[in-house]
Order: structure tokens, then C-alpha cells, then sequence
């Protein structure tokens, strides 16, 4: 075979893998909402597994890294929206930083593929090796260099209530795993089917087989469940003002901001209602500074007879320096502050910058008040008969915030947030999905109010029972049982997950003693 000839060949394979790895990055960005065809991620990585035939590990690192690209340019599309609508970014600054967060969280798929290769490579089966190394790399982006948990594998499947409820046991990272494992299951089967001269994958296909009848006959009989009924049901009203973002925060917006939350609240609580929630920033002023406005608002609580809880920036004095907090403000029924819930994780460039000493030439993209500074600590607030754990915008996708304030004593969550910054994109619904595996995991309903959608209220079983559209005034009634705060997950943490991160170290220590030897006795 001439140089040219093994050239083009060459070429020809790559350009095949590469092909591959693009589909299988495009069918996993379909499964997320929109338009969340959840069902594609069960074959989604069969292209990608076809890529990764006889590749050598570097091969599967690079093909690995192309699916991810993919799958994340197509998913994170949105975040332009933010750097260039409200960020005030020009689009040669905002698509190198986008493309850069998109890289970043495609190196997580190249790693896993590469260790699968490795693993393989010693005589370790596929099977095992990727879905346990997906979902140790996954539970590592979700806390490395601040953590993005956004876009699990198992987050495409909220909608599918019997296959999501072993979320109290392992985390969205089990329903992650199980996926995988599907994937390489039928793809083996085809490739058995189609004379590929390899034997069908029984063993593998027995294992699947026992895992997911295992975890539908666990979340039917958990689905079937009566709720807990420790205490009496909450009341809520949510209301989403649609205040849009760039007057959000001008002073000669104010009055309209309160007026029109005002309104709302007195339209959704005429049947009466134990807990008003208004959303992030929902008052944009210092709640603590303002009497006057203040004073309005105490008198609405006083009105409606009921707890109000609202977003409003905060201060207070920290070793002797003013600190400004994104936090939750409790009102109860006779208009007292009852306490305070302070943002615990913050967006990196939305409220504070990163290195900001250094990197005096950033601005964050939250205008109006200087960077923030994280809560202290996990504090739920308490409505007289139900704790409420608070959750505000981006920290719902950190699933340890949720069992810190479970664990607490807090039996309903309350995610309130601002998807303004979004736009008519599929972040609002993205980042529902991901907030209903909060609710799931700790046994806890969870409430949303959004500033302009997505609002919704979700019982512990993630069962989502009303929502809103984008970008309308709008809100939401209903009642909640508040949740039994009992599982496993709340008990274990990320256990499994460490386990998986632990397993896929070990194999990779493997491998490279093993090529150690190798090239030794060469």
C-alpha cells in the first residue's frame, strides 16, 4: 500500500469517527429540553461507540471531545444571550468565552472515553468502564473550579417519574449510569445482529435487564406511595412578575416593580393562602434601607394574613467591612422579618469575579451593586409550622445545597429565581429540569418562582403540577404537602459517585502500570 494511499485511508477513518462523534453530540443535545426528546439519550452514544472501535486512547480522548463540543455548543447555546443582551459584551468577546466553558465541560466526555479505552485495552470490559468513568467525571465537573452540574445524562429523563426515583438513592448520577449502560448494550446487540462476528452481549444485557426492572419496580412502589401527612399542607401562591432585566434595577422603576408584585399578590391570594413567594431580586432595592417601600410590603403580609417571602440584595458587616449577600427575606403574617436565607454559591462573572483583584479589567454582568459575597451557612426559614429550605436561581443545581438544608429541618424546598437573563431560550426549562431531581432526592417538594418562567410547584416525587409560560405576568396557587426529608441520598451524599470517581482512578492506575511494564521489556 503506497504513502498516499495509507494517507487517504487514514483520513477516511478519521473523518468517520469524527462524523460519528458529531451525531452522537447531537442526539444528546435533543434529549435536553427543547425540545427534550428524552428517549434519544438511550441510543445517543451508539454512534459514539462506533467511533470509538479500534481507537487507540488518544483517538478516543479526541473523539470524546468532538461529541462533547458538540453536545454542549448545541445545549449552552443561551449563555450568548446573557454576555451580549445584558452582559453588554461584543459577539467577538462572548462566543470565545462561550466556546471556552463548551471545551472545558467536553474534556469531561473525552476523559471518560479515553479511560474506557484504557480500561479495555487491559481487558476490561466497556460495559463497565464508561458508564462508571461518565459518571465519575460528571460528579467531578460538578464541583471542580466551582462546579457547572448542568446537563447530566440522567437530568433528559425528569419527565420519566418511575425510571427518576432512585435519585434518593444514588443521585441523578445512578439514572446517568443506567443510560450508558443501555447505550453500550445495544450497541453491542447491533453489532452482533449485523454479523460484526461478535457474540451478543448476554451477560451485560442480563445486568441492564435486572437493573431496570429493579429501579422501575422501586419508583412505581415509591410513585404509589401516599404522601407523608406529618403536618398540614401549605397554601402557596407564586407570582412572576416578568419585571423586565434592563430596568430591573433603575430607581425610576421601583414603584412599578412593587406595584405590579403587589397586584399579583392580592389577585392570587382572594381564596387565601399560607405563603406568598415572589421571586429573585424581586424587590430591587435594599429591603433593609428603604422604609417606606418596607413598610408597603409589611402591610401586603399584614393584608393577606400570610407569610411573604421575597429576593432582595442585603448587607452586613463582616470583620469590619460592608458585605453585600443575594438573599431571601421572610415576612410573617403581622409583617415582622423572621428571618433571612443568604445565596451559599455564587455564578462566577454574574456576581462576583473570579480573581478579581487581578482581574480589575472584568466587569460581572449583574449591574447595580458591587460583587457579592456567599451565605455562611444553610439557614431555613420557618412559616410557623413548615421550615422552608431556600434556594436562589443557579445554586438548584447543586444537589448538596438542597440536602444541607433538608438536613436542616427544612421540608419544603424554595427555589426563587430570574431567567430573565435567558431570553426565550431553553435555559428556563433546562434549569426546571434539573431543579425537579432536588425534590426527588431529598423526599422534599419543591416551589419555583421565577421572574418571567419558569414558575412551577413540584411534589416530592418530581411530579411538576402547574407551570408557567415565559415572559408573561403570571402566578401560580396550590397546595403542598410538605415532605417526609427521609432517604437515603440525604444520608449518603454522593457516596456512589465517590465510588465511581475511586473506580475509575484505580483503572487508570492499572493501565499505566501495565504500559509501564510493556515499554520496559521493550
Amino acid at each position: 500500500m503506497t504513502p498516499l494511499i495509507s494517507f487517504a485511508l487514514l483520513k477516511q477513518i478519521g473523518d468517520r469517527r469524527g462524523v460519528l462523534a458529531i451525531a452522537s453530540g447531537i442526539l444528546i443535545a435533543l434529549s435536553f429540553p427543547n425540545p427534550g426528546l428524552s428517549f434519544l439519550a438511550w441510543v445517543a452514544l451508539i454512534p459514539l461507540l462506533i467511533a470509538l472501535e479500534d481507537s487507540t486512547p488518544r483517538q478516543a480522548f479526541r473523539v470524546g471531545m468532538t461529541c462533547g463540543i458538540i453536545s454542549y455548543a448545541f445545549i449552552l447555546y443561551w449563555l450568548n444571550i446573557v454576555f451580549v443582551r445584558y452582559g453588554h459584551l461584543p459577539w467577538s468577546v462572548s462566543i470565545p468565552i462561550y466556546l471556552l466553558l463548551v471545551v472545558w465541560l467536553a474534556m469531561f466526555y473525552a476523559l471518560s472515553t479515553s479511560i474506557a479505552r484504557w480500561g479495555e485495552l487491559i481487558g476490561i470490559k466497556a460495559a463497565f468502564t464508561l458508564p462508571v468513568a461518565w459518571v465519575a467525571f460528571d460528579f467531578i465537573r460538578s464541583f471542580l473550579f466551582s462546579g457547572f452540574a448542568w446537563a447530566m445524562l440522567g437530568h433528559s429523563q425528569f419527565r420519566t417519574l418511575p425510571l427518576v426515583q432512585i435519585a434518593d438513592l444514588a443521585g441523578v448520577y445512578g439514572i446517568t449510569l443506567l443510560i450508558v449502560l443501555a447505550n453500550i448494550v445495544l450497541y453491542r446487540a447491533l453489532r452482533a445482529v449485523f454479523g460484526a462476528g461478535v457474540p451478543y452481549p448476554v451477560k451485560s444485557a442480563l445486568i441492564l435487564l435486572l437493573l431496570l426492572v429493579g429501579t422501575l419496580f422501586y419508583g412505581f412502589n415509591q410513585l404509589n406511595k401516599p404522601l407523608p401527612l406529618n403536618s398540614k399542607p401549605l397554601r402557596v401562591a407564586l407570582i412572576q412578575g416578568n419585571i423586565p432585566q434592563d430596568v430591573k434595577w433603575s430607581p425610576e422603576f421601583r414603584q412599578h416593580t412593587v406595584d405590579t408584585y403587589d397586584r399579583l399578590t392580592r389577585e392570587a391570594s382572594k381564596g387565601g393562602v399560607d405563603l406568598i413567594v415572589w421571586p429573585e431580586s424581586a424587590v430591587p432595592f435594599f429591603f433593609q434601607d428603604e422604609p417606606i417601600q418596607a413598610e408597603r410590603i409589611r402591610n401586603l403580609a399584614k393584608e393577606m394574613n400570610a407569610c411573604l417571602l421575597f429576593g432582595s440584595p442585603a448587607h452586613e458587616l463582616r470583620n469590619g467591612r460592608s458585605t453585600f449577600l443575594n438573599s431571601a427575606f421572610m415576612l410573617s403574617p403581622n409583617g415582622e422579618t423572621v428571618g433571612r436565607a443568604d445565596k451559599m454559591h455564587l455564578v462566577p462573572l454574574g456576581e462576583y469575579v473570579p480573581l478579581g483583584r487581578i482581574l480589575t479589567f472584568i466587569n460581572k454582568l449583574v449591574v447595580g451593586i458591587g460583587d457579592f459575597a456567599p451565605g455562611e451557612r444553610a439557614v431555613p426559614l420557618d412559616t410557623g409550622t413548615t421550615k422552608l429550605g431556600i434556594q436562589v436561581c443557579y445554586e438548584v443545581i447543586f444537589p448538596e445545597l438542597a440536602r444541607q438544608y433538608v438536613q436542616a429541618g427544612a421540608r419544603v424546598l424554595v427555589a426563587i429565581t430570574n431567567d430573565a437573563w435567558f431570553g426565550q431560550s431553553s435555559a428556563p426549562y433546562q434549569h426546571l429540569a434539573i431543579a425537579t431531581f432536588r425534590a426527588i432526592e431529598t423526599r422534599t417538594p419543591l416551589i419555583r418562582a421565577a421572574n418571567t418562567g419558569v414558575t412551577a410547584i413540584v411534589d416530592q416525587n418530581g411530579y411538576i403540577s402547574t407551570v408557567t409560560g415565559l415572559f408573561v405576568e403570571a402566578y401560580r396557587t396550590g397546595e403542598v404537602q410538605p415532605g417526609s426529608g427521609e432517604s437515603l441520598y440525604l444520608t449518603i451524599g454522593d457516596a456512589p459517585a465517590w465510588l465511581c470517581v475511586l473506580i475509575t482512578a484505580a483503572i487508570a492506575l492499572l493501565a499505566w502500570v501495565r504500559r509501564k511494564r510493556i515499554t520496559s521489556k521493550e
